[in-house]
């Protein structure tokens, strides 16, 4: 009914009580938003609305958390804070049958690092920089420990830095100085750690991928690979030891008996 009247206020034939053509017992308007009817005698109320235009609204973007491709300054303030290994966190290692690494190394503690849960206790804070040039940090590793060669009891006790890409990054649990011609490497640092008792200097890449990816070095001949004793770990162990065979390094690749995990856990049941 309101499409026949123009805006503004009229008196029309209520369609509930009408007696005729002539009958204007009903109020009608008409605005913006549509039109209400209300009949004075029987008290009827009718209303309607008019569509309107959907108003056009920007595509929601989301954006990308911040990617820092260097160790940000919270990064560096925390590493700055760090100890030569000692306390819960050099007990942790050694039963955890580890070779503690030399005073120079990229691993170190906290003794009350709070853990995003909030969570607070010792932890292993490692220092992740690039695999070709030690002076670029990229990163930190922590892992909140306990003194008898347990975790902390917490969701995630291990930890990258949120908003770090650690592509091509290593752990230096031995300085450059150190290595001379040969190097070894293991994706965790208990792993590395272990595999120090049988050859050193070692080196961490921290998860798979890392190691899969690593770069053949300048100056170094020999690769000594402790691998995880899993399909993820054997696959990363093969690739970055066909890289270093193909380009004319002598590789050899150790791992676990087929019942144990990695050389840590070998070394923790030995």
């Amino acid at each position: 009914m309101s499409g026949d009247y123009p805006y503004g206020q009229h008196r029309v034939t209520c369609p509930s009580c009408s007696r005729g053509p002539r009958d204007r017992s009903a109020g009608l308007r008409v605005d913006d938003g549509g039109s209400v009817i209300h009949c004075f005698r029987c008290g009827h109320i009718e209303s309607s609305q008019k569509k309107r235009p959907a108003i056009p609204r920007s595509p929601t973007v989301k954006t990308a958390p911040e990617q820092h491709i260097i160790l940000n300054d919270w990064g560096c303030a925390l590493w700055a804070s760090t100890l030569e290994l000692s306390g819960e966190a050099r007990a942790y290692l050694e039963a955890r049958h580890c070779r503690i690494p030399p005073p120079d190394s990229d691993l170190r503690w906290h003794p009350s690092l709070k853990h995003p849960s909030g969570y607070v206790g010792p932890a292993l804070v490692a220092l992740l920089t690039d695999s070709m040039d030690y002076r670029v940090k990229r990163s930190l590793h922590r892992t909140w420990v306990c003194g008898d060669g347990t975790k902390a009891p917490i969701d995630t006790p291990r930890l990258l830095l949120a908003g770090h890409a650690k592509a091509g990054a290593v752990c230096r649990l031995w300085p450059d100085e150190a290595v001379t011609m040969g190097l070894g490497v293991a994706e965790g640092i208990e792993t590395a750690l272990s595999l120090a008792h049988a050859f050193c200097p070692v080196w961490a890449t921290v998860d798979a991928s890392g190691l899969a990816a690593l770069p053949v070095l300048a100056g170094v001949e020999s690769l000594t690979i402790g691998a995880d004793n899993d399909p993820a770990g054997i696959k990363a162990a093969t690739t970055c030891a066909d890289r270093w065979a193909a380009a004319g390094r002598e590789v050899r690749i150790v791992k676990p008996r087929e019942h144990k995990k990695d050389l840590n856990d070998l070394a923790v049941t030995a």
